[in-house]
């Protein structure tokens, strides 16, 4: 009978406590396939293993996420979320993230200035968009310059993403004695690069498929899909002109409603641990955002990996985030118009 008993404890016990510890998962929202894997194979991994708590994955296209989470301002699906520097402008501008206490980071203080974002968000990894080119088929012109573009031996030979003119309309304003802010002066210049387009690719499966089988031999192109497809036996190569490469930098924020702050603070903490940006970086390709990550030889090497003050200074054009995340609409109605029809 007191066998019993103590059974029926035990089960009421388990009946109890199981439903909770089912609950206690951090939920992250980030973009799917190899991103979603770059998380999990990296932070996401080592928080588990320190907190016993699971990470589950939303993932999505980044504006069809940023639209979930306005119809769920205040009551968020997920509890940290991942997404471009500009559009995390857009996130915090619409006061969804909450504001970062950064004594919970410990590891912020190794953070470069260039990943400090905003009080809301910071910078996980960083890439660029830059010039790359089948050294097979493109002979005779150097890309020293992003006005190389515009070379009439580029007739028909080039690609950009269409989802994102930001690179070549703040290159175009550059070139015209302009900025971001002033990007309207690029516009001519923009027009005059039509007769350099062949296509416009659509998403990184697409550039790839387009550089791979030479139809688009040139590309504005992001690095960490250039050293992938490298890797993959194709005869790309990626340079940084002398203006520098337009800097991308991906972000991690908490949503503001979330219930697992001490959890989503101590997951952003161990995003920017020094072993995991160093993996990042080996998987990706892609330039810590920490002082003290220990890149190999062969990664730290790569066009468009930043390990130091001076590369980050001298070959990334970085455009104001906030400002690129207001005009992203802009601009990508005046390129489809302009350039694409």
């Amino acid at each position: 009978m007191r066998y019993k008993k103590l059974l029926a404890a035990v089960v009421v016990l388990l009946a109890q406590t199981l439903p909770t510890v089912a609950q206690d998962k951090l939920a992250v929202s980030v973009w799917g396939g190899s991103w979603r894997d770059l998380v999990a194979d990296t932070a996401a991994k080592k928080f588990t293993a320190e907190t016993g708590v699971a990470v589950e994955f939303i993932t999505g296209g980044t504006i069809d996420r940023l639209n979930k989470a306005k119809l769920a301002k205040g009551n968020p699906e997920a509890d940290i979320n991942f997404t471009t520097s500009h559009v995390g402008w857009l996130y915090a501008t619409d006061d969804l993230y909450e504001k970062l206490d950064l004594s919970k980071i410990p590891n912020v203080a190794n953070l470069v200035p260039e990943a400090r974002i905003s009080p809301y968000h910071l910078g996980t990894w960083a890439y660029v968009y830059t010039i790359g080119y089948r050294s097979d088929l493109v002979k005779g012109i150097k890309f020293d310059s992003w006005a190389d573009l515009w070379k009439p031996e580029m007739k028909g030979k080039l690609a950009s993403p269409d989802f994102d003119p930001s690179h070549l309309v703040v290159v175009s304003a550059m070139l015209s004695g302009g900025d971001a802010a002033s990007w309207e002066k690029g516009q001519d210049k923009l027009k005059a690069l039509k007769p350099s387009f062949k296509a416009f690719y659509t998403n990184d499966a697409n550039s790839q498929q387009l550089i791979a089988s030479g139809e688009t031999p040139v590309q504005v192109i992001l690095s960490m899909n250039a050293h992938y497809m490298k890797g993959q036996g194709v005869p790309i190569e990626l340079v940084i002109p002398k203006e520098g490469a337009v800097l991308g930098i991906d972000t991690v924020a908490i949503f503001k409603g979330s219930k697992k702050t001490d959890l989503a603070y101590k997951f952003i903490n161990i995003m920017l641990d020094p072993a995991v940006q160093t993996e990042a970086a080996k998987l990706k390709k892609a330039s810590p955002v920490v002082t003290n990550a220990k890149l190999d030889a062969d990664v730290a090497k790569l066009p468009g990996v930043f390990t130091t003050p001076e590369q980050w200074k001298t070959q990334a054009i970085i455009v104001d985030h906030k400002l690129r995340g207001e005009k992203t609409g802009e601009w990508r109605k005046w390129f489809a118009e302009n350039i694409m029809n």
